[in-house]
Parts: structure tokens; sequence; C-alpha cells
């Protein structure tokens, strides 16, 4: 579709991102249609529309990617855009992040009783980091969170995790169950070698003090792996 196709003013209502929004719900909106409505107007020779699908592409329709950046960093790889529409952009996508933020916090007073729900628990802690983390929840007899605590922080391929400290940590909480997980920034949820021996370790050291192991998860932007679904614990 080329650029005077495309503008805003030439589209029927129904297509308009802002109509769209108030006649189907702005869950009906596409990415695009949702950057277009926070850019407000296109530049000098593209329409808004193509200006936030060119956004996009950039990152490769990822808006985790997108999300990563800096508003000075974002000014520098679109032009045209200016620092004013980065900064609206990634405060959109940060406002985005704590309210998830938020209502994983809502769970707490829920029962993580399964990996979806550990999954929204630890999900605005790691999805977007680029670099590994590896955290434990400590859950109480009816599986509620007691406490949520990062264990060891390492690089973009790799964290190396102290049972120890990580069972120093349950101990501390009188925890009678926990879950484990760790993120893949690459966005490859399948474990490594030294994630399935740690998980071995952990479940070992687990059982020797009764403590549940209820699953571990790793996570990325795309989704997550689960040692329990896979009934590899």
């Amino acid at each position: 579709m080329s650029d005077s196709t495309d503008l805003i003013r030439l589209l029927a209502d129904e297509e308009k991102p802002r109509e769209k929004a108030l006649n189907q719900g702005i869950a009906a909106l596409t990415d695009a249609e949702l950057l277009a409505i926070l850019l407000r107007v296109g530049i000098k020779g593209k329409s808004v529309l193509t200006v936030a699908r060119e956004i996009l592409r950039i990152h490769d329709n990822d808006l985790a990617k997108l999300a990563r950046q800096t508003p000075r960093a974002l000014a520098k790889i679109v032009p045209g855009i200016g620092p004013t529409k980065a900064i609206t952009l990634i405060a959109a996508l940060e406002l985005g992040l704590r309210a998830r933020g938020a209502m994983a916090r809502s769970m707490a007073s829920k029962p993580l009783a399964g990996s979806e729900m550990i999954y929204e628990y630890m999900r605005p802690r790691l999805e977007l980091l680029t670099h590994e983390e590896f955290w434990v929840i400590m859950l109480n007899n009816n599986l509620k969170p007691m406490a949520c605590e990062r264990v060891s922080q390492g690089g973009i391929a790799t964290t190396i995790v102290d049972i120890r400290i990580l069972f120093k940590k349950v101990l501390d909480h009188q925890a009678s169950t926990i879950a484990v997980c760790h993120n893949h920034p690459s966005g490859n949820l399948t474990p490594s070698i030294q994630d399935d021996e740690l998980t071995k370790r952990i479940a070992s050291a687990a059982k020797l003090l009764d403590i549940r192991l209820l699953d571990h998860l790793i996570l990325s932007p795309t989704g997550f792996y689960s040692y329990h679904d896979q009934n590899r614990l």
C-alpha cells in the first residue's frame, strides 16, 4: 500500500485507529494502530501508520525489543520521530509493564497453582531483561507467595546459582514449597544441559530438606518452559 493511500484521512472511519478503538474496543487494534494513536501524526512524506509500521519493522515486529530501547536511541534509529515522540512511546510501554506488575502483585493473595500462574507472577520481573537472573518464590501450604527473591544475576547467556544461598533464603522464610525461575534473554526456551543439571540439584536438595519443588520455569519475551509440565521434575 502506498503512502498516498495509507493516509489516515483517506481511510474509511472503521479503519481509523481512534474510530476503530471506539467502535470495536482498544483490544481490536493492531500493534501498528496502537503506536499510531500514540504518535498522533506522521512525518513529511509518511503517514502515521507508515511510521508506526516502520518502527515495528526495525524491531522485528517485537514489542519486547521496542520496550528495551531508550528514548534517545529510538529517536536516532527512527529518523523523523524526534525525542518527544520517542519518549511518548517508551513511556507508554513502561506504563504497560507497570500495569502488568500491578496485576502480578494482586496475584500475591492467590495460590500459584500451576505454571501459567507462576509465569504471570514472574513475567514483569524477567521477560524484558537483557541479562539472566535466577529467582525463587517461597510459598506456604496453600501455594500462596510468602516472598520472592533474586538468587543470582549473570550475563547474557548464563547465571551461576549457589544452591546454599538459594536454600538459605527458603529456610529463612520457613517455606514449605518453592518454585524457581530464570530467564533466557535470547528467547530460546529450550533448557540447556546446565539448566537440567541445576534443576536436578535443586530437586535433590529440596527433597532432602522436605521442601516441595513446585516447578522450574524458563521465561522469555515469547513465553515459558515448565519442567513440571514436561514431567521433568
